[in-house]
């Protein structure tokens, strides 16, 4: 690390559980968020403030009026704008010595799994049960930590899964694929504005952990919060052997 990098990151290095190693772990991270919305802009930011090295921001959207009320990577002279742009040119200027990469589409497929295979980290912020198993299930394949979070009216959710640890469940696991849940979205249900900002921070902070290895990261364990009366509940998530998704990976040879 240069000066210039000892003293934008000084107050980091001055904490005994980080240090220099622990920043060096952070610039030499790439970081894949899927999502550039609501929880994806508070994440972003913390994680390209944080120095994080290389950053990868996939969404297919486009900014529009009603975003702005939560989405803070984004500005009213913006909209209209790919939001991956947008977020790209908001992150430049917060740091501008990371590199930061823009997917403006819905990554699926073979795409996705190239996109996640390159990546040290992976946050899920998106909206749809659909994308959150395909990320999950390439996360697996791929042995690359998922920190996944969700945020609808008052109720906010989150949790790692990280399947290099094989006591640790995958998002399938405590959702499974087969399983049928109703799709609630922001623009029927409405979003508390901060809720999705105290998510994605906390998503940012999950990632920061888990690249440095320090502290204890919420694997198997889902946090929610209810912001109404900002109280959280803790779930302990168990890996099920079961699983359509790890369970495989998990399984010794005869």
């Amino acid at each position: 690390m240069n000066d210039h990098q000892l003293l934008r990151y000084s107050r980091h290095i001055l904490l005994d559980q980080i240090g220099i190693e622990g920043q060096q772990k952070i610039t030499e991270a790439h970081a894949l968020i899927i999502g550039a919305g609501g929880l994806g802009s508070p994440a972003a930011f913390y994680l390209a403030s944080a120095g994080v090295g290389k950053i990868t921001l996939v969404d297919d959207d486009k900014v529009d009026l009603t975003n702005l009320q939560r989405q803070i990577l984004h500005t009213t002279e913006r909209i209209g704008q790919a939001k991956v742009a947008s977020a790209r040119q908001t992150l430049e200027q917060i740091n501008p010595e990371i590199e930061i990469f823009t997917v403006q589409e819905r990554v699926q497929g073979e795409r996705l799994e190239q996109l996640v295979q390159a990546a040290s980290i992976v946050l899920d912020c998106c909206d749809n049960f659909t994308t959150r198993h395909a990320v999950n299930q390439a996360c697996v394949k791929y042995g690359v930590p998922l920190v996944s979070g969700a945020a609808i009216s008052f109720d906010g959710q989150i949790s790692v899964f990280d399947t290099r640890d094989t006591a640790s469940p995958c998002y399938a696991c405590l959702f499974p694929p087969d399983q049928e849940f109703e799709e609630t979205l922001c623009s029927t249900m409405g979003v508390f504005a901060p809720l999705v900002g105290i998510i994605g921070s906390m998503q940012a902070a999950e990632a920061l952990k888990v690249v440095m290895g320090i502290g204890k990261p919420l694997s198997g364990r889902l946090l929610m919060l209810d912001a109404q009366s900002m109280e959280w509940t803790a779930i302990r998530v168990a890996r099920n052997p079961a699983c359509p998704v790890c369970g495989a990976k998990h399984q010794l040879p005869a």
